[in-house]
């Protein structure tokens, strides 16, 4: 069966950190570009970040260059989401998805998704 499991979300306080996993299991992801998106309440899902085959990383929102970092270790078949300084306006359900080889910042190009971790960024 292939899914994917997001971990790592939680409650963290406003310039607070947190690491976010994706993990892979009945697939491997070595042929897949794997984004990061999130989906506040009422609002959107949204690309935030997509990491290539070769572990190019490209962020979609310029409010989170300098702050999140994705990356991603094939051997441990999983792609991380490094968020710091987070703000209270980073707080949702964040997702990982799989695209074959290339990046996008399209929620309707990704084929397989995981059921999502909550952050929340709250004093």
């Amino acid at each position: 069966q292939l899914q994917l499991v997001e971990s790592g979300g939680g409650l963290v306080q406003p310039g607070g950190s947190l690491r976010l996993s994706c993990a892979a299991s009945g697939f491997t992801l070595d042929d897949y570009a794997i984004g990061w998106f999130r989906q506040a309440p009422g609002k959107e899902r949204e690309g935030v970040s997509c990491i290539t085959r070769s572990s190019i990383p490209i962020n979609y929102l310029d409010s989170v260059i300098g702050r999140f970092t994705i990356s991603r270790d094939n051997a441990k078949n999983t792609v991380y989401l490094q968020m710091s300084s987070l703000k209270p306006e980073d707080t949702a359900v964040y997702y990982c998805a799989t695209r074959h080889y290339y990046c996008s910042r399209y929620t309707s190009e990704f084929g397989s998704w995981g059921q999502g971790t909550q952050v929340t960024v709250s004093s």
